[in-house]
Order: structure tokens, then C-alpha cells, then sequence
């Protein structure tokens, strides 16, 4: 179960990696403007709101890759939590606040990796 949850935890620490490259270094190319429906009018005005967050993006990352790195189980398992909570969270203000995709692929990995926690 700890390796299941290990490797749920690197994928979605893989995510949030990949919104940071979206956020800061993506906002205004065509794959940026797709993947955030946004014009590049848009994208332009908003580009240092979005390099911010993709770097809370990439806290978020840093600190589930401590968590499934850890070599200390129950240190791992603590932190695995905390930052799959704060995904959870920010997964569920972006839904209700932004679109209900972010429930799906952001709160929806994260509660599946606090379930596997619990049950670890």
C-alpha cells in the first residue's frame, strides 16, 4: 500500500510540476492559451498573477516529492498528507472559483491519495 501511495504521490507531485511549466514559462503560447481557455489579450495581463501561482505550483510539488521521498516512514506519511491536503484544498477553491475540471484533475488524485494514507 506505501508503494501505491508513494507513486500516486510523485504523479501528482509530476502534475503540479507540469502546471508550474504552464503558469510560468507556457501563460502565453498557444499551449498555455489552450489548456487555460484564455486569449492572449488575457494571458498577457494576467501573465505575473499566473507565473505566482505556477510557483505555488512548485511548493506544492517540492513538498509531495519530500513526502515520497522520505526515508523515515512515518515522517513521509505526515508530510504526504499535509501536502495532499493542501492540493485537495486548492483543488476544491479552484472548482468552485475557476472550473470544475480542477476537481477532476486536481482535488479528485489528491483525496484518492489521502484515502490510501488512511488506509496505509
Amino acid at each position: 500500500m506505501s508503494s501505491v501511495l508513494a507513486s500516486l504521490v510523485v504523479l501528482i507531485a509530476v502534475e503540479h510540476l507540469w502546471f508550474l511549466v504552464l503558469e510560468m514559462l507556457l501563460w502565453t503560447r498557444p499551449i498555455g492559451l489552450r489548456t487555460f481557455r484564455n486569449t492572449l489579450e488575457v494571458a498577457r495581463q494576467s501573465a505575473v498573477l499566473a507565473a505566482n501561482q505556477g510557483l505555488y505550483n512548485g511548493f506544492l510539488a517540492a513538498g509531495l516529492l519530500w513526502g515520497a521521498l522520505h526515508p523515515v516512514p512515518a515522517i513521509a506519511l505526515q508530510v504526504r498528507v499535509f501536502f495532499l491536503g493542501c492540493v485537495l484544498v486548492a483543488g476544491v477553491f479552484g472548482a468552485i472559483t475557476v472550473s470544475r475540471r480542477i476537481l477532476l484533475l486536481q482535488a479528485l488524485p489528491a483525496a484518492l491519495g489521502l484515502v490510501l494514507a488512511w488506509l496505509s
